[in-house]
């Protein structure tokens, strides 16, 4: 079904909140991608799109408490139902737990394991793998060939409307039990390191490139998880170290070898 998104931006602009037609095509556009609450600039920058965190967050306002028919029984906001896949959707959800809130974009070709949570407003790119106790935040956008490793936590951002949620672009790996909160971009192709805990705010010191990044990893990085020494006489008494996220080298044959993603899984 085709959704006019500036009706219904202008809708929700004059007033504040959608009737229940209106609102079932805000969470049809958010699922098909057609609409999303991050874009991309001319200028290679991830914003948000405050208008549609706003509509979300007009769902949560609207209150009340419903049930759905869900294994164990589910009772949450009547406008953020589970969401139900089809066959024909092309997505993989492996059985044992796993639950994804209507408004969540998640792409054919996505596999979903065991437990797994996707918050609304969430957007998923094709041929991704979700793996065990990952959690996608709200309106967190992961692109096309991604993997999140077993136990990643991806946050996400509903308020302010203006901030900016985590954004993993196109073919990055992100290893196992790895946190990225904040608002955060991680560039294409970029792998991660098992445990890191990034932020928009977290030094990144890159040996290869000479520099500090700060908001981003950039395209291809290879991060692994250091330690630099902490400043001040107390902390060089006691030996004490603050974690800090290290580039080591960008995306080699190397590198290739140990993320290429298994076509057969998806």
């Amino acid at each position: 079904m085709s959704v006019d998104i500036a009706r219904l931006e202008a809708v929700f602009a004059e007033r504040g909140a959608f009737g229940a037609e209106d609102w079932e095509a805000f969470l049809q556009a958010l699922e098909s991608g057609d609409l999303a609450a991050t874009c991309l600039g001319a200028d290679g920058r991830w914003d948000a799109v405050p208008w549609v965190k706003r509509a979300i967050l007009s769902g949560f306002k609207a209150g009340g408490v419903a049930s759905h028919d869900w294994p164990g029984g589910a009772f949450d906001r009547p406008a953020f139902p589970p969401r139900r896949f089809l066959a024909e959707d092309g997505v993989r959800v492996v059985p044992g737990g796993t639950s994804a809130r209507r408004g969540a974009r998640i792409a054919a070709g996505v596999v979903i394991m065991p437990p797994s949570y996707i918050n609304v407003g969430a957007n998923i790119g094709p041929g991704t793998m979700v793996d065990s106790h990952v959690l996608v935040g709200s309106c967190a956008r992961i692109g096309l060939g991604v993997h999140l490793s077993a136990g990643v936590q991806v946050g996400g951002v509903l308020e302010p409307p203006q901030a900016r949620p985590v954004v993993v672009e196109d073919g990055a790996f992100i290893g196992g039990l790895c946190g990225i909160f904040e608002g955060i971009v991680i560039r294409k192709n970029a792998v991660l390191a098992p445990g890191l805990i990034l932020s928009k705010s977290t030094r990144i010191y890159d040996l290869v490139l000479g520099r500090e990044w700060e908001g981003e990893v950039p395209e291809s990085a290879v991060v692994v998880p250091g330690a630099r020494p902490a400043r001040g006489d107390f902390a060089l008494e006691r030996g004490l170290s603050l974690q800090a996220p290290i580039i080591v080298k960008y995306r080699d044959k190397g590198t290739e070898a140990s993320v290429t993603l298994e076509s057969a899984l998806r």
